[in-house]
């Protein structure tokens, strides 16, 4: 089975210039935490509601001015949608990730793939509950 088969399609990206307002209220109405922050069609990184609460809230950025380039992830780990869903798995496994954004082969955004997609949408109760584990376990444990 391949990423395409399970991902999450349709996904929106925030622009890095956007402000953090502009994009909590983008992941409020999309009702998502992570949203993808692309420039020019192209990803740029990864912008969590953490991002927004612990880089920019909790060291007093004003969230009307700071921009999204400024807190977001810039190093996203990705697959291709034609990848294998247990190459996805343990790549999650690895770098102990809830979800990975899936490019096309020319390098575009094409979806999300999450654990919950890989626990519903694969039936692998095994894939899952072992990708489960790994990434729930405490970072160098």
């Amino acid at each position: 089975m391949q990423v395409k088969d399970v991902m999450t399609r349709g996904v929106e990206c925030v622009a890095p210039d956007a402000t953090l307002q502009d994009a909590a209220r983008k992941m409020k109405d999309l009702d998502v935490g992570p949203l993808p922050v692309c420039d020019n069609d192209r990803l740029a990184g990864m912008l969590t509601d953490r991002d927004i609460a612990v880089r920019a809230v909790a060291d007093g950025r004003d969230p009307k001015t700071t921009r999204v380039r400024d807190v977001m992830s810039p190093g996203v780990t990705w697959v291709f949608e034609d990848d294998d869903v247990k190459d996805a798995a343990r790549l999650m496994r690895e770098k102990q990730l809830r979800r990975l954004v899936v490019l096309n082969r020319d390098k575009r955004l094409a979806g999300i793939v999450s654990l919950g997609d890989l626990a519903v949408e694969t039936r692998d109760e095994r894939l899952a509950g072992k990708t489960l584990e790994k990434v729930s376990q405490p970072a160098g444990a």
